[in-house]
C-alpha cells in the first residue's frame, strides 16, 4: 500500500466520524462522509467531556462555540450517599491555562457544533446512504452504496459505532459487544445552585452523578446493577428513575427526584463494551471510535477517545507517504490509551457491582484521569 492517499471515505457521521471528516478535509484530503440517517440527528441527554476533548475542540477552533452552548468546570467531587464530599479528583487544565479541566454539553448541541464545521469544510456529505459492498485491493477500495451509486477510494474509515457494519464486513472474527451487568439512566434537570463541578454520589449498587451542560441545566446520570438485559418500558422511566434516586439519602438527589417529569429527556441504556485486538485495519480499511473500542461511561471517555482517534489518524496520514506506515503509527499511538479506558471502565463497573473497595475505585479514577490528561 504505497500509492498516495488522496480520496477517503468516512462511514458514520457521529462524533468520531465528523471529527475525522473535518480534520482530514482541512489537511487537504478529498473526503466523502456517508451517514445512514438522512436527518443526521443526534440523540441523547448530556455528555461529559475531559480536558483532553476540550483540547481537541480548541485545536479545531471550536472551543468558543462549545462554551456558547455548553459548560466547563474544574475537578470531580466524589460524595457519599448523604452528600458528604469524600474526595475531590483534580482535572488538569490540559487544553490551556484559561480552559477548565472538563465540561459537559447536550449531545445534540455537540453534534450541531461539529456538523456545522463539517458543512463549512470541503467534505462531500452524503446523508441517507451507507455502503452495501466494499472490496479493497492493493491500490484502493471499491464501494457500492445503498442508493446504487459506486465510488473508488484510497482509504475507508469505519466510524459507524458499536454495531459497526464495517467491522462485521472486514473483521468477521471480531469479539461481539458484551453486556457488563449494569445499565445507565440519563436525564436533563435544573442544575442545583451548589453544584458547580462534576459531582458523583456512591451508594451500594448505585452511582449517581451530575454535570452542567449549560448555564442553567445539568446532565444527570445513574448506573444501576442489572444481572440481565431486560426491556424497560419507556412509560415507566420517570417512576423508575425517581425510585432509584430516592434510595439515596442525599437531599440534593431527593429534590431532583421530586422534579422529574416527562420533560426530563430520560433515556435508559444497557451498558456494553467491546475492544478489538490489534490490528485495527485490514488492507485499506481502518476502524475508529466505538467501532473498535466501545467503552462504558465510567470514565466519561468514550466520545473523548473516538474524537482523539480521528485527530491522530489525520496526523499520521499527513506524516507518512506510505499507508501501512501511517495506519501502524495510528495504532501504536492509540492502542494503550484506548485499552486503558475500556479495561479500567470495566473494572470500575466490577467494583460497583460487587461492592468492592472504594479506595481502589477512587485510585483507578485518579490514575485514569491523569493518563487521559497526557498528550495524545
Amino acid at each position: 500500500m504505497t500509492a498516495p492517499v488522496r480520496k477517503i471515505l468516512v462511514i458514520g457521521g457521529g462524533f468520531a466520524g465528523m471529527t475525522a471528516a473535518l480534520q482530514l478535509s482541512r489537511n487537504g484530503f478529498e473526503v466523502d462522509l456517508a451517514e445512514i440517517d438522512a436527518g443526521w440527528r443526534s440523540y441523547g441527554a448530556g455528555i461529559s467531556l475531559h480536558g483532553s476533548t476540550l483540547r481537541v475542540l480548541n485545536q479545531l477552533g471550536l472551543y468558543q462555540r462549545f462554551m456558547e452552548l455548553g459548560f466547563a468546570s474544574d475537578g470531580v467531587d466524589i460524595r457519599g450517599a448523604e452528600d458528604a464530599v469524600l474526595v475531590t479528583l483534580p482535572t488538569p487544565r490540559v487544553a490551556g491555562p484559561d480552559i477548565p479541566g472538563g465540561g459537559g454539553i447536550m449531545r445534540p448541541a455537540l453534534a450541531r457544533i461539529l456538523s456545522e464545521a463539517v458543512r463549512a469544510s470541503t467534505t462531500n456529505i452524503r446523508l441517507g446512504v451507507t455502503f452495501t459492498e466494499m472490496t479493497p485491493d492493493d491500490n484502493g477500495v471499491s464501494v457500492t452504496f445503498s442508493d446504487g451509486s459506486e465510488g473508488r477510494y484510497d482509504l475507508v474509515v469505519g466510524a459507524d459505532g458499536l454495531y459497526s457494519s464495517v467491522r462485521a464486513r472486514m473483521f468477521p472474527d471480531a469479539p461481539k459487544p458484551r453486556f457488563i451487568g449494569q445499565s445507565v439512566w440519563r436525564a436533563v434537570v435544573p442544575r442545583p445552585k451548589d453544584i458547580n463541578t462534576v459531582t458523583m454520589w456512591m451508594a451500594p449498587n448505585l452511582k449517581a452523578g451530575l454535570n452542567g451542560v449549560n448555564a442553567t441545566e445539568a446532565y444527570l446520570f445513574l448506573t444501576e446493577d442489572k444481572p440481565t438485559n431486560d426491556f424497560v418500558p419507556p412509560e415507566t422511566f420517570v417512576e423508575q428513575l425517581r425510585g432509584l434516586l430516592e434510595r439515596f439519602p442525599s437531599p440534593i438527589l431527593k429534590e431532583i427526584a421530586a422534579g422529574l417529569s416527562s420533560e426530563s429527556h430520560i433515556i435508559y441504556r444497557p451498558l456494553d463494551q467491546m475492544l478489538l485486538p490489534r490490528p485495527w485495519f485490514n488492507s485499506r480499511v481502518v476502524l475508529i471510535g466505538d467501532a473498535v473500542h466501545a467503552t462504558t461511561p465510567h470514565l466519561a471517555a468514550g466520545a473523548c477517545i473516538g474524537i482523539e482517534d480521528a485527530m491522530v489518524l489525520a496526523e499520521e496520514l499527513n506524516a507518512h507517504a506510505e499507508l501501512n506506515a501511517a495506519l501502524s503509527a495510528f495504532e501504536d499511538r492509540r492502542w494503550e490509551r484506548c485499552r486503558m479506558v475500556v479495561e479500567n471502565s470495566g473494572r470500575l463497573a466490577d467494583i460497583e457491582i460487587n461492592n468492592g473497595n472504594r479506595e481502589e475505585h477512587a485510585s483507578i479514577m485518579r490514575v485514569s484521569m491523569k493518563t487521559l490528561a497526557e498528550a495524545i
